[in-house]
């Protein structure tokens, strides 16, 4: 066995080891040697994530859309929840050696940007949530791509404003014009630099490692790179990296290398975050966004990005949006140019008014029960309510000023409460209409779509918490490879006309060096103290899902505190809501929702159908990782649970309470 392959916790395996999760066999002496990140198997030995062996969390399987039997993960003192097990070890191994939550986002990031290239990477963006145990201090750090300094409100739709008036080749997507200057490497570096506790240069190594020895191809990556082999070939080394010589793509298994990729860590690691966006690796960016001829021979718009839109590009600190909730949470998230944090706080503000508790699930299991037909139309009805003043007002705040100048206006408990008002509880309303503001700013309504993306939720030793979503906007963003690693396709975010049917600007228009708006919505909760502030941390969760995030979360938020359930539990929870259309989703994938015949026999579906609800049963995508503050018989452990749609893991010290 490979020195580099530590002992590792193994605290919610994939489908061919659930019997194993299930047995309870965890043990830790929290009192001992810091065994965290270790695991008695039910034969008595230890298990390594990344070795193959029987029980390996990253033993490659086909990709499942959902694995029964996932239960909720207890330690005692760090803990880490990614969507994949290889990132989940990086980041357990630098918790364990002591490292903040920081030092493991910077290495889990590293980690990702290879095993989980299609959702995330170094050429993509990112948005932070940090908790600081000490001072108590929320911080939301903003590595959201940018548009280039010469990019028009037509960038997207036209080739050129005046002399070619036609859609970017081969669409804007896969065209230079989608890819934003990627923001998630500057901002890590501006988390470290105030947060780090681990040289930046050591915590590159576990990617590194990977890049070079090799690992398996999930079930996950193989079907990604499937879905992408034909746009691949516009690109020689993404050609090189995914696809076989014969032109196949890589497939389930496969023992995956990219020399390129550690090099590029490598880099990093030394030169700090500054050297993506200057010398070599940043001539490299510009000059793949930049071409005009595929490898194939095919055209390709270019972008116009410049070696000074790198050189510029800053990561941002901003001011969290935290509410209150039902007088008992303080609930955190991002503020623009993510939509994320102020819809979840819309969407939690206007359900509040309603007795939630007495809408939980029913028949509640591991997988989080069977969600009642009124608990779901209510938080579809505050979705669309929600979402309706997402897409009218919701845009980068450095362009586009939020009705009142700042978030209050729109979390305000009273317009909430005035919201809540025009739910209905024996009819759907369909499509809501955006609120009235005094002293909005006149904006169009938009429509842009979003994908991708993946999610990290950490806590360390001492306390502190990251809640990160991290992406590359679409499954392998823009196909544009360069030096191992992937660019986004972030600037498709943008609406890519100006003006909506009315004439009216909108808000989430393409203007130079701007954000485009997004739906990521990491977010934190704190137990209210005697003062109303924020005391103890209580729960930090989030997802990718483009723009379901946004229901993926609030879901989350309202099993745990409303409903009940225990971190997996909420995770694993059937998901559902709304946005601003006559369709509520459900999530058909999950095993206590009946899809067959499109949800016709099942209760839940046609309840909601009898409100006037159009129901998908389509499979739902989410990723979501969950910490929890929890007290079982009597101790104050963490409690984590990973999204049973993906291959997430759950690892930390892990104790039996």
């Amino acid at each position: 066995m490979p020195t580099s392959l530590r002992r590792v916790l193994i605290l919610t395996p994939l489908a061919a080891a659930s019997a194993f999760a299930l047995s309870g066999c965890f043990f830790s002496d929290s009192d001992g040697p810091d065994t965290g990140c270790e695991i008695l198997s039910t034969s008595g030995g230890t298990v390594v994530v990344g070795s193959g062996l029987p029980g390996d969390p990253a033993a490659p399987e086909p990709a499942s859309g959902y694995r029964v039997g996932k239960k909720v993960v207890y330690s005692s003192k760090y803990m880490v929840a990614t969507a994949n097990p290889l990132a989940s070890k990086a980041g357990c191994e630098v918790l364990k050696s002591g490292g903040s939550a920081v030092d493991a986002a910077v290495a889990v990031q590293a980690v990702l940007g290879l095993v989980e290239p299609q959702s995330s990477g170094i050429g993509g963006g990112a948005f932070m949530l940090h908790f600081d145990a000490k001072t108590k201090a929320v911080t939301a750090y903003d590595g959201r791509e940018t548009a280039p300094a010469t990019a028009t409100e037509n960038y997207l739709r036209y080739i050129d404003d005046t002399s070619n008036r036609t859609t970017p080749v081969p669409s804007a997507r896969a065209s230079g014009r989608s890819i934003g200057v990627p923001g998630a490497v500057k901002m890590l570096g501006l988390a470290h630099s105030e947060h780090g506790k681990k040289p930046w240069k050591d915590l590159f190594q576990p990617g590194i490692d990977l890049a070079t020895n090799g690992f398996p191809i999930s079930g996950r990556m193989a079907d990604a790179i499937a879905g992408a082999a034909t746009n691949f070939l516009r690109d020689a080394e993404a050609t090189a990296a995914y696809l076989n010589a014969d032109g196949t793509p890589k497939a389930l298994g496969t023992t995956f290398k990219l020399p390129a990729y550690a090099a590029t860590l490598s880099t990093l690691a030394s030169g700090g975050a500054d050297a993506l966006y200057n010398g070599a690796l940043a001539q490299a960016i510009v000059d793949k966004a930049g071409q005009t001829v595929g490898a194939n021979g095919a055209p390709i718009t270019p972008s116009k990005l410049t070696l000074s839109d790198l050189s510029s590009y800053q990561a941002k600190k901003r001011e969290a949006i935290c509410t209150t909730y039902r007088s008992a949470y303080m609930v955190c998230g991002m503020p623009p140019p993510s939509s994320g944090g102020l819809a979840v706080a819309q969407i939690l503000g206007i359900v509040e008014n309603f007795d939630l508790a007495q809408y939980k699930p029913t028949d509640i299991d591991l997988e989080g029960g069977k969600p009642t037909v009124m608990g779901v139309h209510l938080m579809a009805e505050a979705g669309r309510l929600a979402y309706a003043d997402r897409n009218k007002y919701v845009a980068d705040t450095d362009f586009v000023v939020l009705p009142g100048g700042s978030p209050a206006a729109m979390v305000d408990k009273a317009y909430l409460k005035s919201r809540s008002q025009l739910i209905s509880m024996t009819r759907s309303m369909g499509t809501a209409q955006p609120g009235t503001f005094g002293t909005a700013t006149p904006s169009g309504t938009s429509s842009a779509p979003e994908a991708g993306t993946t999610h990290m939720t950490i806590v360390d030793k001492d306390g502190n918490v990251v809640s990160m979503t991290t992406t590359v906007e679409a499954g392998f963003g823009s196909y544009h490879m360069t030096n191992g690693f992937i660019l986004n396709n972030q600037l498709t975010d943008f609406d890519a006309a100006p003006t909506d049917a009315t004439g009216a600007l909108i808000a989430n228009r393409v203007q130079p060096g701007k954000r485009p708006r997004s739906s990521m919505a990491p977010t934190l909760v704190f137990k209210l103290d005697s003062a109303g502030k924020a005391g103890d941390f209580a729960m930090a969760t989030g997802s990718p899902g483009g723009a379901t995030i946004i229901q993926y979360v609030a879901k989350t938020v309202v099993g745990a505190l409303d409903w009940g359930l225990d971190a997996q539990q909420a995770t694993s929870l059937v998901d559902f809501g709304a946005a601003n259309s006559a369709t509520t989703n459900v999530g058909g994938e999950h095993p206590n929702i009946n899809a067959t015949n499109n949800g016709a026999n099942d209760p839940l579906v046609t309840g909601l159908r009898a409100l006037g609800h159009t129901v998908s049963v389509n499979a739902q995508s989410s990723g979501i990782g969950t910490i929890m503050r929890s007290t079982v018989n009597g101790r104050s452990v963490l409690a984590g649970g990973a999204d049973p749609r993906r291959e997430g893991l759950v690892l930390g010290d892990i104790v039996t309470p």
